[in-house]
């Protein structure tokens, strides 16, 4: 290594330094895994090293990092390629059409019909048909404040009756 080189590297660990800790911890932040987020920050470093002359603000250096270091983590899932099922889109189907048994889902079965009926529908058009509260407000003929309403009571209501059982 010449000189120059060698000088550059130095005043890159001394000017990244102070942040190295903080980038660890927003690499952890982000990934929630220490080996994956070291890997992140040493990408992040190389990153920064490679083009560390194109910073033109000196005190923009932390934020600069934390940017590369975001854009490290975004990478990651660039990079994952989803595997496809070999398990055909039919099959799944009918094993999720199974009836549930469980102890759960027979207190819940008796249990939802004890619900008042203004309660019961917004709350089944919800959970079971997966419909937003403005959806479900045009369907009934109610205000999506009204829907949040009766949704909530529905809950306490169903919640109540649940632990009452």
């Amino acid at each position: 290594m010449n000189n120059s080189l060698i000088q550059q590297q130095q005043n890159f660990e001394a000017q990244i330094r102070p942040y190295q800790q903080d980038l660890k911890n927003f690499s952890l932040w982000l990934t929630r895994d220490p080996h994956i987020a070291q890997d992140v920050v040493q990408e992040t470093l190389l990153r920064a090293w490679k083009s560390f002359d194109k910073l033109e603000n000196p005190k923009a250096l932390k934020g600069w990092l934390f940017t590369i270091c975001r854009r490290e983590n975004a990478r990651r899932f660039e990079r994952i390629q989803p595997k496809f099922s070999e398990i055909e889109f039919d099959a799944i189907e009918e094993k999720n059409q199974d009836y549930d048994t469980s102890v759960e889902a027979f207190v819940l079965r008796q249990t939802l019909p004890k619900l008042k009926k203004e309660y019961l529908k917004p709350l089944l058009m919800q959970v079971v048909l997966g419909q937003t509260q403005k959806e479900i407000g045009k369907e009934l003929n109610l205000s999506v404040a009204g829907v949040g309403t009766r949704l909530f009571r529905a809950k306490k209501q169903l919640e109540s009756l649940l632990t009452a059982a």
